[in-house]
């Protein structure tokens, strides 16, 4: 069942002048330390941190709360499974908020989509919940 859908789209330029302006500071509050290695490992660095920045708004929106209500930016980070497929990490409010909406015996799956065209940047968010041993 669906427990939630969050959609977000980010323009890179923006991300680029916000890192402009406030730099590591603002690096640092909004996204997580695994995050940033691998951003900062790419060619496009600010594109990747645009994606990442449009995946947690549209986490958030999944979640129902928005940035608000105990969830802050790095409650939610981009992982990526051993497959390559890319899903949401949560911790803090973000985790309780996902604890809070999924049924007893569910288990949350966090389904995201992220791609960037020239500096537009757009995830798409799936909070679902699976019986417990459904896989």
């Amino acid at each position: 069942m669906i427990l939630g859908i969050g959609s977000d789209i980010t323009d890179a330029r923006r991300i680029a002048k916000v890192i402009e302006r406030h730099g590591e500071r603002f690096l640092d509050r909004v996204f997580t330390p695994t995050e940033r290695a691998r951003a900062e490992k790419r060619r496009n660095r600010v594109e990747t941190y645009a994606k990442r920045f449009a995946a947690k708004e549209a986490c958030a929106k999944a979640l129902g709360t928005g940035l608000r209500a105990g969830v802050w930016w790095r409650d939610m980070g981009v992982v990526n499974l051993p497959s390559g497929r890319p899903t949401m990490a949560l911790t803090g409010g973000a985790q309780r908020r996902l604890q809070a909406i999924t049924p007893a015996g569910y288990e949350a799956r966090i389904d995201l989509t992220i791609t960037d065209e020239g500096a537009m940047a757009h995830a798409f968010v799936v909070i679902s919940a699976v019986a417990v041993g459904a896989g």
